[in-house]
């Protein structure tokens, strides 16, 4: 229970996708101008983030990875899928992605709308992918963990991009340089806050 309360924490502060990797940076930046807009995509990232992982863990570990498909028999022992890696975990994430999206236009349209098409851009944000690599990457030891690195990484991104849309609104008010106006301020502060997020690398987990 001590290890998957560290690579939730971990995952949120630590390796936040957005702070520490710079992954999906597209959307982070566009959709970032309104609160309630960003939250809208950001619980959309966590769900799919939440959901993937996990199930990418389970289909690399019975169905991708050299000798996984040995539960079939001795006769798939030698079998070798890790090269649909790619095809595979892109696959599952556009699916769920295509899930969500049906689910926000039937209950939220007004986000749905708002959202336009960064919504379904959802199944190619390298960072629901990246979360799948880094997974991979990683070799967590049961599904457990890739689902706790999976909602940690998904609030983390939830986390960075509700901070910068709170930020741009009240910058509306501020007197900002016309050449820095709109992403260039953005740039900036997100540079900052990944200087701020780097604190928490001192946290000894």
């Amino acid at each position: 229970m001590e290890n998957l309360l560290n690579i939730f924490i971990k995952s949120i502060f630590v390796d936040n996708m957005i702070f520490a990797f710079f992954l999906g940076m597209c959307s982070y930046l566009a959709v970032s101008k309104n609160v309630k807009t960003a939250i809208g995509l950001g619980m959309a990232v966590v769900f799919v983030m939440f959901i993937t992982v996990p199930v990418d863990y389970l289909i690399e570990k019975y169905v991708l990875k050299k000798g996984a498909l040995s539960w079939l028999g001795e006769g798939f022992a030698d079998v070798d899928l890790s090269f649909l890696t790619f095809m595979v975990f892109i696959a599952v994430i556009a699916a769920i992605v295509q899930l969500v999206e049906m689910v926000v236009e039937k209950f939220s349209p007004a986000l749905y709308n708002s959202l336009g098409i960064f919504l379904p851009l959802i199944a190619v944000n390298c960072a629901i992918l990246g979360g799948s690599l880094f997974m991979q990457e990683r070799e967590y030891a049961n599904v457990a963990e890739a689902a706790s690195f999976g909602l940690g990484s998904g609030i983390g991104w939830l986390l960075a991009i509700v901070g910068i849309a709170a930020i741009r609104e009240k910058m509306k008010y501020s007197n900002v340089p016309d050449p820095l106006k709109g992403l260039g301020i953005a740039f900036i502060l997100t540079g900052l806050m990944a200087i701020a997020f780097m604190g928490f690398m001192g946290i000894k987990l």
